[in-house]
């Protein structure tokens, strides 16, 4: 397989289809999809799509949660040449509708069959039956009221998919992903995992995110293993999927992980080995990323599993992790591991300029993964895209002395509160390590004298925790400057589709 080169993403389905087309590919709602039986809906899919005037340099997008559908569409999009727009149907109509008007997909399609949130897009926009034997019956389509407008030829080429950001803080930008990018993290994920034939990943990132289609969907077809398709996350399921079929490869943003936890502790310990077999007898890989990793987050769930849990570091402006840490060598701390083939790093200060090595500075790469830029957003696409083909990332972090990367967290997310720098994970892995309490978001709010305060939002286990004991601890761990003015318990904290914390409202219930 090390030997396996693909240059673009449907030749990986391809290649397992010519020669395991037997083996299982996808698991979903209780069949089971072989490559080769996968290859052939991705063919129909494509037949299909072209009849409907889909060709080179066009957009389909696909408002939907994950399901086979989802996965043929990007294949046959990679077929034609066309860019596949996954969009995560739990966003609001604005929102699905910013993203389509920015877009401008020829074709829209929902996956109303396995998602009752699509099947109401699909209803409010007025979308058909599809009408695609290669899908299933609950898929609708809308076509464009008008010809839209194609992307050049060598575009059209290099772009695998189109995927828009959470957009936070304003529009969502489309970032426009390399096929060299995806195709070379698919081998390198699968290495770092020793992904085989026998592995059984669980799918339950949405495919509209880069974690989900890198990490999750063309690692585990790259190595010819297997995905347990899931429309969304429920941390009940993932116990049942670690019994029947038996999931090999559990990942997910940390806060899938925080409610994973949530429900372990009604269903006993993994910690011994007979109890590990019962409730996880194939489990032998935790991954997290997409976000920072809390080190009592970490704590748990490798005591409750009794294995390690594997972290790295990643971005949707770059296809697939920078960072990795090591199979063989997991580390105790939350590092996002090392970084990976082909990817350069420079930590540097406002200026661009290099830092002392160990110190805090803004994180730049370059790589085969980095996007091709914004997609119709020129200005945004100038101020990420440097110059000698860097990316500026927007994250800080540093290296320590054996070149592993630490995250200190969103430059935007950064804190100055008396001339002091005070970065948010640090305060906020310190509250999360207080009893009672299950996760904790920290924010800065403006003063009138136009400094900044800190300001803790928790999500707790049940209740309001010990506060005279909770200040206490908090003064003995945390300098005065990084204490929080204010602590407000939340019954949860708020997250998107992908389940990375969203601090934008938080920001807003303190104005």
């Amino acid at each position: 397989m090390s030997s396996f080169r693909p240059v673009h993403l449907h030749e990986i389905p391809r290649y397992w289809a010519s020669r395991a087309p037997d083996a299982p590919c996808l698991y979903e709602a209780g069949a089971v999809i072989r490559y080769g039986e996968l290859m052939h809906r991705i063919e129909g899919v494509r037949d299909w799509l072209a009849a409907q005037g889909v060709g080179v340099g066009d957009r389909v997008m696909v408002v939907g949660e994950n399901c086979s559908e989802m996965v043929s569409v990007l294949f046959a999009c990679s077929l034609l040449q066309a860019w596949p727009v996954n969009v995560n149907a739990r966003l609001s109509p604005r929102e699905v509708d910013t993203i389509r008007a920015h877009a401008e997909p020829q074709l829209t399609l929902f996956t109303g069959n396995v998602s009752d949130v699509a099947a109401a897009h699909a209803a409010r926009l007025g979308a058909v039956p599809a009408g695609c034997t290669a899908m299933s019956d609950g898929v609708s389509a809308l076509r464009a009221s008008h010809a839209t407008a194609r992307v050049s030829d060598d575009e059209a080429r290099a772009v695998a998919t189109l995927i828009y950001t959470s957009g936070t803080t304003g529009a969502p930008k489309g970032v426009m992903v390399p096929h060299a990018g995806l195709t070379q993290f698919a081998r390198i994920s699968a290495q770092s995992r020793d992904l085989g034939a026998g592995d059984i990943a669980y799918a339950a990132l949405p495919m509209s995110h880069v974690f989900g289609i890198a990490t999750v969907l063309m690692a585990t077809l790259y190595a010819g293993a297997a995905l347990f398709l899931r429309p969304r996350f429920d941390a009940d399921d993932v116990f049942a999927a670690l019994a029947s079929p038996g999931v090999t490869i559990l990942q997910g943003v940390p806060t899938m992980f925080t409610r994973i936890m949530a429900v372990a502790s009604g269903r006993g310990s993994a910690s011994s080995s007979l109890d590990a077999q019962a409730l996880a007898p194939r489990l032998r890989y935790l991954y997290t990323g997409g976000a920072p990793l809390d080190p009592t987050l970490k704590r748990d769930v490798e005591a409750w599993f009794g294995q390690p849990l594997h972290h790295g570091y990643g971005i949707t402006e770059y296809a697939g992790s920078l960072f990795l840490t090591r199979q063989d060598a997991p580390r105790d701390d939350c590092s996002a591991g090392y970084i990976v083939e082909g990817v350069e790093i420079a930590i540097t200060d406002a200026d661009g300029l290099p830092v002392p090595a160990g110190e805090r500075g803004q994180i730049r790469v370059r790589g085969p993964g980095v996007m091709r830029g914004y997609y119709r957003n020129p200005a945004q696409t100038a101020e990420a895209l440097l110059p000698g083909g860097w990316l500026n990332t927007g994250d800080l972090g540093y290296l320590d002395a054996d070149g592993a990367l630490f995250i200190s967290g969103r430059s935007k997310d950064l804190i100055i509160r008396s001339g002091f720098n005070v970065y948010p994970i640090e305060v906020e892995a310190v509250i999360n390590a207080f009893p009672g309490v299950r996760q904790s978001a920290v924010v800065g709010r403006r003063t009138p004298d136009g400094n900044e305060e800190v300001v803790a939002f928790i999500e707790t286990h049940g209740g309001d925790p010990d506060r005279p004991a909770l200040d206490a601890y908090l003064r003995d761990s945390l300098a005065p400057y990084k204490r929080p003015a204010e602590i407000r318990v939340i019954d949860t904290i708020p997250t998107t589709a992908s389940g990375k914390l969203l601090k934008q409202p938080l920001r807003a219930m303190l104005e």
